[in-house]
């Protein structure tokens, strides 16, 4: 059996696609990080912890979100 061919608009709809995944999982990532670092700067933390856990979360979720998104794909 012949595989189906694949037209140009469709790859390039699953590229676009994607790149906007790629830009919502900086985008999680960076929301994240930016409010354990706010936490962090309005308690005058000696330790930047609530950075690294808001940071760690946001990696967790934006992971998700993208095997969500490449399950969703196929």
């Amino acid at each position: 059996m012949k595989s189906p061919k694949r037209s140009p608009n469709n790859t390039l709809g699953k590229y676009a696609y994607f790149t906007g995944v790629g830009f919502q999982m900086l985008a999680i990532i960076g929301l994240f990080t930016y409010i354990g670092y706010r936490i962090d700067q309005s308690r005058n933390a000696e330790k930047p912890l609530w950075t690294a856990l808001f940071a760690l979360a946001g990696v967790c979720i934006s992971i998700y979100t993208v095997i969500r998104a490449v399950t969703r794909q196929r």
